[in-house]
């Protein structure tokens, strides 16, 4: 390795044989499983890292005890981590992290090993001290929500490789390959423009509003498409048949995969409400409308 410099911090500088150990770099980290020391109190394990850089007994305590009350946990500075339930111990390991006014906080799926009732809590929790760190923090996470929740930029990395960067807003209204499409929740099609619809290949075309010569892509929100058991009149421009190929439950909604070659394959999602209406079930034949001015059209 070269030269490494964070912040004007020189860490690694092979030239000048600089080479600063890892635990006085100004850098936090958070980890999954928490990783508390178990044979510390709370209060010891929040000042562990003010200890290590020669920081005093009493000053380190200090500074930890302010922490844990910024992170709403004054009363549990005496207690085994053992005895803390997961999100206690998620906060005490972030405490730990900022005890010490690092310049870099690494966050590797902080939220992950929560249970799904005290996650929202813990990530509003979350989402409000790295709003308030002044520093650069980087989070790895697998869920969607968590990254657009937490994230002012976004970086999709697939099979190793960035395949998008970008805001959050940028990355789910602008998606660029099906995986990304795919994290965000969104049909993703792809096909080239002609007058006021898109060729999509293998006889499909969709017909939109707006649309410019050349390869494009097209974005379908789920909730944009509705489901009926018969042909629908009016006015939708994108009319097909299709067969019910799978339904997920997910919370107040029903995400129904519906299979409609050589139309695009597409998610529709609707409420439980309306399955029950249709008397859908896998393998049901259904229709398929999207109006035309539901379609995000942007080029590929």
């Amino acid at each position: 390795m070269g030269r490494v410099v964070l912040d004007g911090h020189i860490l690694e500088d092979a030239a000048r044989r600089i080479r600063v150990p890892a635990e006085r770099r100004p850098v936090g980290m958070v980890f999954q499983d928490y990783l508390l020391f178990p044979h510390l109190s709370v209060v010891e394990n929040v000042a562990f890292g003010l200890r290590a850089r020669g920081v005093r007994r009493a000053a380190a305590r200090r500074t930890a005890q302010e922490w844990l009350e910024r992170l709403g946990l004054p009363r549990v500075a005496d207690a085994g981590p053992r005895t803390l339930s997961g999100g206690q111990q998620q906060r005490v390991a972030l405490a730990r992290a900022l005890a010490t006014d690092p310049h870099l906080l690494l966050l590797d799926e902080p939220l992950a090993a929560l249970d799904v009732p005290i996650r929202a809590e813990v990530r509003r929790d979350l989402r409000r001290h790295l709003r308030e760190f002044a520093g650069v923090n980087l989070l790895v996470t697998h869920d969607p929500l968590e990254a657009i929740a937490l994230a002012d930029r976004l970086i999709v990395i697939e099979q190793g490789r960035i395949v998008q960067a970008g805001t959050p807003a940028e990355v789910t209204e602008r998606p660029r390959s099906p995986y990304v499409a795919d994290l965000v929740g969104v049909n993703l099609l792809r096909g080239r423009a002609s007058g006021d619809g898109i060729d999509l290949g293998d006889g499909g075309r969709l017909e939109v509003v707006g649309a410019r010569g050349g390869d494009v892509f097209a974005v379908i929100p789920p909730r944009s498409i509705s489901l009926w058991r018969s042909r629908p009149d009016g006015s939708p421009r994108n009319v097909w048949r299709g067969r019910a190929a799978g339904l997920d439950l997910l919370g107040d909604r029903v995400r129904v995969r519906v299979d409609a070659a050589p139309q695009p394959s597409l998610v529709a999602e609707v409420t439980p409400a309306a399955v029950t209406e249709l008397a859908l079930v896998e393998g049901s034949e259904v229709w398929v409308s999207v109006k035309a001015t539901e379609v995000n059209v942007y080029p590929a």
